[in-house]
Formats: structure tokens, C-alpha cells, sequence
């Protein structure tokens, strides 16, 4: 992903208020974990020109490093929007898939056209561990399909979705990340350099963190 558009959407997304900083007031994730960052990517829906940024930005990450995809699958919910553009920007079918069977009718997890041996690039709007969206890969690959990667819309860089896409074999690339965002906030003077210091701690070890 080139620097120009990583900070672009990095800028986009705390502008528009999809990622909150507050190092000295911690939000706690549904896990426990405090963390002086919150992500809501699903607000980029509501603004063109920034989910543009986006899909063009992970359709040009698919045709870097996965060129051979033949499905886009983006993950319930919100990786749904942003797989529905850039299968449109591709011109290559989409599928999207459950976090579980459907309980009701023909069980289905993963909706849409899938045939054994295709090959799918999931889409995801954020990584964290890596492992909601680990399990949408074996979705797929259960209905016989090849899983070439993973392509998001942000990543905490976490050492945990790092060893746990590493234990899978698999690749997985977001338009910007947690050290872009940092900087962007800096260079817009949104943190001080006190806060810089403290959310680099919580990157290295978010179980360990402490204001």
C-alpha cells in the first residue's frame, strides 16, 4: 500500500470520527482489554469520498499481492460494504459470509456463488487478532474453495494476528494501520508527544497496559 494513500484514509478515519484516541482515558473492548483506541469503520459508509479512499485502496492491494483472485468475500457486517465495492471495482463475483450457519432454512454461512477451487481474497474493515476473520477462512475453505488472503481496511499491528495468520499460512494486508495513524495524528497535533509514548506501549503489549 503506497505511504500517499495509507495516510489518506488514516486522515479520513479520524476526521470523520471512526477511530477515537484517548491514551488517557481508556476505552475497554468487549474482551477487557483497555485500550486507549476505538475503531468504528462501519461509519465510513456514509461518506463517498472516504470509502472511496478505501476500495480503491484494497483493490490495489488485490491487484498487487493476491492478482489471481476469482471471488471477493467480505465478512458479516462489516466487511460487506467495502467487499461489495471492490468486487464491483474488480468486476469479479462476490460472496459474504456469516459469523455462523443460519439456523433457519438451508443453514447457509456463506451466501452467494462459491464453487470448489475458486480463489477468494476475504475482506474484513479491521484487524485486531486476526481471529474473526480466521474464522470466515475456514468458511470458505470448508466449501473447497482456495483462501489467498486477507485484505482489510485497518490493522492494529498486534503481534497476535501477526503469529496467528503466520500459523495459518496466510498473507494479510490493510489499507493503513495503527503506526500511520499515530503519525497522522501528530503531524495534525491531535496527540501530544506523551500520548505518542503510551500508544506505542499499548501496541507492544495490550495486556500489559498501563496509563
Amino acid at each position: 500500500m503506497s505511504d500517499s494513500i495509507a495516510q489518506q484514509v488514516a486522515h479520513d478515519l479520524l476526521e470523520i470520527g471512526a477511530v477515537s484516541l484517548k491514551p488517557t482515558e481508556p476505552f475497554t473492548w468487549a474482551s477487557g482489554i483497555k485500550s486507549p483506541i476505538y475503531t468504528d469503520n462501519r461509519m465510513t459508509i456514509s461518506y463517498p469520498t472516504v470509502r472511496r479512499n478505501i476500495y480503491t485502496g484494497i483493490s490495489a492491494i488485490i491487484r498487487e499481492h493476491f492478482p489471481d483472485v476469482e471471488v471477493i468475500a467480505g465478512t458479516a457486517t462489516a466487511g460487506i460494504p467495502h467487499a461489495a465495492w471492490v468486487a464491483q471495482m474488480l468486476d469479479v463475483p462476490m460472496i459474504y459470509v456469516r459469523s455462523k450457519p443460519k439456523d433457519h432454512g438451508q443453514g447457509r454461512q456463506i451466501e452467494g456463488v462459491l464453487k470448489p477451487g475458486q480463489k477468494v481474497v476475504l475482506i474484513d474493515d479491521l484487524i485486531s487478532t486476526g481471529g474473526s476473520v480466521l474464522k470466515a477462512v475456514d468458511a470458505v475453505k470448508n466449501e473447497g474453495a482456495e483462501v489467498l488472503g486477507v485484505a482489510a481496511v485497518f490493522t492494529y499491528q498486534l503481534n497476535a494476528a501477526d503469529e496467528n495468520f503466520s500459523a495459518r499460512g496466510l498473507d494479510y494486508f490493510a489499507v493503513t494501520d495503527y503506526s500511520t495513524l499515530i503519525d497522522t495524528a501528530k503531524a495534525e497535533d491531535l496527540i501530544t508527544e506523551s500520548d505518542i509514548e503510551s500508544l506505542k506501549k499499548w501496541r507492544e503489549n495490550p495486556n500489559q497496559w498501563n496509563i
